[in-house]
């Protein structure tokens, strides 16, 4: 095998795990509706897809203890023993989603057990995004980490593919009452069962030469003091990440409960516009990724994060002005071309900065907290924005609000001190060289 193809299949078996973990992980929220209807009956069909979409967040709670501890034993274990704990993990988070009954079947039970499978899901999550971010860094030359590092998100994508493409499916098939019974389960079913698949291909995968030849923590205890010695570093890269996990979840996640729930759309209508977004984030990623390994990050990172602030809140009340299939699309996907613009160039550039014995720790806690505080709750936030002031634009204060965050510290960052990169390079604002 060519050294080429066997890199690709080194990609592709890391990032392979991670489409699985998230599409369990946003298949949640695609038939939120539904799982609301089954487990979390409320008053009213508002404070009934709260509580569903509340529980989607709650799984945040989780996360930062995730990307500590699972994080800590792949800085102290190696990358490839780290992936395969989450994927296996994941696999138990969801099983006990699938299959608990309704909440007509066992009571208070019903919810219980599956804000249980989210924290597990979320305890997961905590670091294989990262762990996966880092892996394919590591794996990568300095021009190409960019264009590397992209697939980690265009595996998310692939899997919102796999989501939306089934929520297609079975929403042509399905009457609304079958969906409503039984339809919403199948999603999750049909991620149990790849999981074998996906372990065989995640148990090949090698170790990276810059783990073995770096200098490793040896405790969780040790990783906590180093990490604490970089806050700095780590504030900056949180505060950066913030608008890449919004932004993520507000198109590939939020988009087809917005189009049913705020608009009023046929159903069947927004998971075609979710897929057509998952494709459009597929294909980008990569092309942005590999954009900025040539005329660097930070150009794509502010222009991003700019026309979000510009034009997230007028293109979301030209919308609300005349919903249609046709308005939705347009908005979701230019939305998505930001989106994918901003993570083709933040991924690799936060995998060069962050210290080299604690990478997947800091990485996982950075991606932690930017969707504790604001990117899992995007959903909820928004339904809460909209029920609460009656505009169904608003949510788009909300992506402004976050991409302002975020590119208040990327100037910030930008302006501090060169930081060092996998390969002991200076990164500047460009390029890199050795110092």
């Amino acid at each position: 095998m060519s050294g080429r193809r066997k890199q690709i299949g080194t990609v592709i078996r890391a990032a392979g795990g991670n489409f699985l973990e998230l599409y369990d992980y946003l298949v949640y929220v695609y038939f939120a509706g539904y799982i609301a209807h089954a487990c979390f009956p409320a008053r009213n069909q508002v404070t009934s897809l709260m509580l569903a979409l509340g529980t989607y967040g709650v799984a945040s709670i989780a996360r930062p203890f995730g990307a500590i501890i699972l994080g800590s034993y792949m800085d102290r274990a190696g990358r490839r023993k780290g992936l395969l704990l989450t994927l296996s993990l994941m696999a138990v988070g969801t099983v006990s989603v699938a299959v608990t009954p309704s909440y007509a079947a066992i009571g208070l039970v019903a919810p219980l057990i599956i804000t249980a499978g989210r924290l597990v899901q979320g305890f997961s999550l905590g670091v294989e995004a990262g762990g996966v971010n880092v892996y394919l860094a590591e794996i990568a030359t300095p021009g190409t980490r960019g264009f590397y590092c992209s697939w980690q998100g265009a595996s998310q994508a692939l899997g919102v593919i796999a989501a939306t493409a089934l929520g297609v499916l079975l929403t042509a098939i399905l009457s609304s009452q079958q969906m409503a019974d039984w339809g919403w389960r199948v999603p999750l079913l049909a991620g149990c069962a790849i999981v074998p698949i996906l372990f065989w291909l995640r148990r090949s995968l090698p170790e990276t030469a810059v783990f073995e030849r770096s200098v490793h923590v040896r405790s969780t205890a040790e990783v906590v003091v180093e990490l604490s010695r970089h806050w700095p570093l780590l504030l900056g890269a949180c505060a950066m990440t913030i608008l890449n996990t919004t932004a993520f979840y507000f198109v590939n996640g939020y988009t087809p409960t917005y189009g049913s729930s705020a608009l009023h759309l046929a159903p069947l209508g927004n998971f075609e516009v979710g897929l057509a977004l998952a494709v459009t984030s597929f294909v980008l990623l990569p092309v942005f990724g590999a954009t900025s390994d040539r005329i660097g990050r930070w150009p794509i990172l502010f222009g991003s994060a700019l026309l979000v602030v510009a034009t997230a809140y007028p293109a979301l009340s030209w919308l609300v002005a005349a919903p249609g299939f046709g308005r939705l699309l347009a908005v979701e996907i230019w939305l998505a071309i930001l989106y994918a613009a901003y993570a083709g160039a933040l991924v690799p550039l936060i995998a060069e900065t962050m210290p080299e014995k604690v990478r997947s720790s800091g990485y996982a806690i950075i991606l932690s907290l930017a969707n504790g505080i604001f990117g899992s709750f995007t959903p909820a936030i928004a339904t809460l924005l909209i029920a609460s002031s009656g505009n169904r634009a608003s949510p788009a204060l909300w992506l402004s609000l976050t991409a302002a965050i975020s590119l208040t510290a990327a100037v910030w960052t930008w302006k501090s001190a060169a930081k060092v990169s996998l390969y002991g390079a200076v990164v500047t604002g460009q390029t890199e060289a050795t110092p």
